[in-house]
């Protein structure tokens, strides 16, 4: 079963509607009166909940009836009290206020940038522009795209909102139409001054865009001499067939110098005989319809340069010359790569390089022959080759003679004199009875040592068992099929004027011990 319902209390509204009455309210309690709608919010809340409630508990309906009552009886006071406060707010008020500034006047905009046509097809035309450049503090609401067919005035508006893009798709063309389109910046000032094509749009379809594949080696600078043939062949791409044309240097092309052949696929250019003249930028631009490419390509045409300007003896001193000289007046249409600078005896009167792709303006001669008076000319260079001509010094270069008495020097003379030192020593060494064997070492020593062998201190002389070789400071004692009795101590002595050095080694002579077996073989 339900339980019963709280009891209803009083609502705060309506114990604010029973302090109402008392007499001489006083201002400073007006502002509490305006609480009581806010918490009237709960007394509404009981009357809610008692019709959810089942209908057998008729006493809290009736109960919430009442509520509601005093609490529409309570909402008069609060009407009432604001009333009351508003003369008071009032009264401290003396002046009246300002009128405010007025805005100042909208402006349009200026007109849109760049209108060019983005692609194009049988049944639609997309175009793109740029923001204008000067908008203004009234700002930009958007652009309005219009159409008209040639030869006719009736502008149609393509899009019926404004678009704040920059790029717009007029649909719903008819093919080979020829449509003229503008588009206008609108703002609260108004519409723009309009951004129109230059020329009206065919409505069909473009098969192939233009476009120029300029060669690998015409990307950078072409450069030919004077007098070569020029044939350069330029492909390009389009459908329909694209319309070519060639500008020099923003001018259109001299036929007298220049021949153009065009085809399908490719431009020619054609220059029989090139001339400095030739030289220039050459803008090549192929167009279909409303769509173009274009491409660049730089022709320089270079020959010799001239002679420096001038060259001139500047100093001279003993065997040396200075010179000095400017820059060519014509450098043949390209930079200066260096100079070559040459010498002539008055002599003779030939020719010596003596500097060659030398790249300062100043150089100084040295080596010149005492006695003589030179002349010197200068080449420029440039990447084609020396000039044909050179620049020659007016004066010339007189090298003087000067007593000069020839000493030769004077040179210590060097004492090389040095004793006996074995630089390689003897080495122990054992022989078998039988076997030659040879003992070695070197000497060094100047004036040149004499050598002795010696064995066990006796001297071994001229004995024809032992051979004695001394050459170049190698010294060698063979010993011919040594016995038993040829070991002990060898000494090689070595003696000049500085002193005498010597050197030894132990000789062992080993006999040969056969098994008892090969004894009795040998018998």
């Amino acid at each position: 079963m339900p339980s019963k319902p709280p009891p209803i209390k009083k609502s705060p509204a309506k114990k604010a509607a029973e302090k109402a009455p008392e007499p001489e309210p006083a201002p400073v309690e007006a502002p509490p009166a305006e609480a009581p709608p806010v918490e009237a919010a709960p007394a509404d809340g009981p009357p809610a909940e008692a019709a959810d409630a089942p209908a057998e508990d008729t006493s809290a309906a009736e109960a919430a009836a009442p509520a509601a009552e005093d609490g529409a009886a309570a909402d008069a006071p609060v009407v009432d009290a604001p009333a009351d406060a508003a003369p008071a707010e009032a009264a401290p008020v003396e002046e009246p206020p300002k009128a405010p500034t007025p805005p100042p006047p909208a402006v349009p905009t200026s007109a849109p940038l760049n209108l060019a046509v983005d692609d194009v097809n049988d049944n639609s035309l997309t175009i793109m522009w740029k923001t204008p450049e000067t908008i203004g503090d009234s700002g930009l609401d958007g652009y309005t795209i219009e159409y008209c067919k040639d030869g006719t005035t009736d502008w149609v508006v393509a899009n019926e909102e404004l678009t704040s893009a920059n790029r717009f798709c007029i649909k719903n063309l008819t093919t080979s139409d020829l449509l003229h389109v503008r588009v206008v910046a609108v703002n609260p000032g108004g519409r723009s001054e309009p951004a129109a094509l230059a020329e009206a749009v065919p409505i069909r379809e473009i098969v192939a865009r233009p476009k120029i594949r300029v060669p690998r080696f015409l990307r950078a600078r072409f450069i030919k001499q004077v007098g070569d043939q020029i044939n350069l062949v330029i492909p390009f791409m389009g459908k329909p067939k694209p319309v070519v044309s060639w500008l020099k240097d923003s001018q259109p092309l001299d036929p007298k110098r220049v021949n153009i052949r065009n085809s399908d696929k490719d431009s020619i250019l054609f220059i029989r005989t090139s001339q400095r003249e030739d030289s220039g930028v050459y803008e090549m631009t192929v167009k279909v319809d409303s769509f173009e490419d274009k491409a660049t390509i730089t022709l320089q045409i270079v020959e010799l340069p001239g002679p420096p300007a001038f060259v001139k003896l500047v100093d001279t001193w003993g065997f040396n010359a200075a010179l000095e000289w400017a820059p060519p007046t014509d450098n043949g249409n390209t930079e200066i790569t260096g100079y070559t600078v040459q010498k002539a005896d008055k002599k003779t009167g030939e020719w010596f390089t003596v500097l060659e792709h030398y790249h300062r303006l100043t150089a100084t001669v040295s080596d010149l022959i005492m006695g003589n008076s030179y002349s010197f000319r200068v080449f420029s260079e440039n990447q084609v080759g020396s000039s044909e001509t050179s620049a020659v010094t007016k004066g010339v270069a007189n090298i003087q003679k000067t007593g000069i008495i020839y000493k030769p020097p004077e040179y210590q003379e060097h004492d090389f004199s040095e004793a006996p030192k074995f630089t390689t020593p003897l080495s122990d060494r054992a022989a078998t009875v039988g076997y030659t064997t040879k003992l070695l070492c070197s000497v060094r020593g100047c004036p040149k040592p004499k050598i002795e062998w010696l064995k066990n201190q006796m001297v071994i002389g001229d004995d024809p068992k032992f051979r004695q070789i001394s050459k170049q400071g190698i010294c060698s004692l063979e010993i011919r099929k040594p016995c038993s009795f040829d070991g002990g101590v060898y000494t090689c002595r070595a003696k000049n004027a500085q002193g005498e050095a010597t050197v030894s080694c132990k000789l062992e002579v080993k006999q040969v011990i056969l098994p008892e077996a090969d004894k009795e073989k040998g018998k």
